[in-house]
């Protein structure tokens, strides 16, 4: 009974935390360029009081085992890189990846962060910048004060018309071998890891990465009604293991006062 006290105790940890990850997925249902994170379980060590295919004598083996659980654990929060809703916002500088990608954007340490959130702006020295004023690369060039219009083809090919005439570059998209892999900095940004594998440069539309569309944003990938579903799961899931606790306290209690 006080091995099901904490294998049920076990199971309750393990739903409070995918409760935890459920509501950040709700909490982020509009956050631009968001991925879902998933929790995966494991179950613990099991004891084991008989082996299957052990000799009981006279050439017989046991055809089953004895084994009891020590309750489950939580082992990894891995993304869904599934692609969100793009939605049309008209910014030029509004740009989302229709696919496999990311863009990249220097940290203030120097190091390279990357992102599947488009909604760039521009700082006063004409660099492409992220919401929180940080440099997006990706090979964007800074866009002179003057330029009339933006044009960012799906492969990448940027435009600039201005009164000092046209200018054009071309942009890039990483991606990765593992991008569940990347940890998760916040602020829609992702650092590359040895899980994730090193980035690899490609051009937009080609070799498997993903297009771009301007004026667009991608949006998070989150259902509500799914993650409301998973909830509701995790919920009924912890209330059970309470159940079981609840079961052997009880018998626990019966046995403390059994009278001869």
């Amino acid at each position: 009974m006080l091995r099901a006290l904490y294998s049920a105790a076990a199971g309750m940890e393990s739903q409070q935390l995918n409760l935890d990850v459920i509501a950040n997925n709700l909490a982020n249902v509009n956050t631009t360029g968001f991925k879902r994170s998933k929790t995966e379980f494991q179950d613990l060590l099991y004891q084991t009081t008989r082996s299957a295919g052990a000799e009981q004598g006279g050439g017989n083996q046991l055809p089953t085992g004895l084994q009891i659980g020590q309750g489950s654990r939580a082992v990894a929060t891995s993304k869904v890189f599934t692609a969100g809703e793009l939605t049309k916002t008209g910014e030029r500088l509004d740009i989302a990846i229709q696919g496999d990608g990311f863009f990249e954007v220097q940290m203030p340490d120097g190091t390279t962060a990357y992102t599947r959130d488009g909604n760039f702006k521009t700082s006063s020295d004409g660099r492409v910048m992220t919401s929180d004023g940080l440099p997006v690369s990706s090979g964007f060039q800074s866009i002179a004060a003057g330029t009339t219009d933006i044009n960012i083809a799906a492969n990448g090919e940027v435009t600039l018309k201005g009164t000092g005439g046209a200018q054009s570059f071309k942009l890039q998209l990483v991606r990765f071998a593992n991008p569940a892999g990347l940890q998760n900095m916040g602020r829609n940004l992702f650092k590359e890891t040895d899980a994730s594998g090193s980035a690899e440069l490609g051009t937009p539309g080609e070799n498997g990465f993903g297009e771009l569309n301007q004026y667009y944003l991608e949006m998070s990938n989150v259902k509500v009604v799914e993650e409301m579903v998973n909830m509701i799961m995790a919920q009924r899931a912890y209330e059970v293991n309470s159940k079981a606790v609840q079961s052997s306290d009880e018998m626990m209690q019966l046995s403390n006062n059994l009278r001869r």
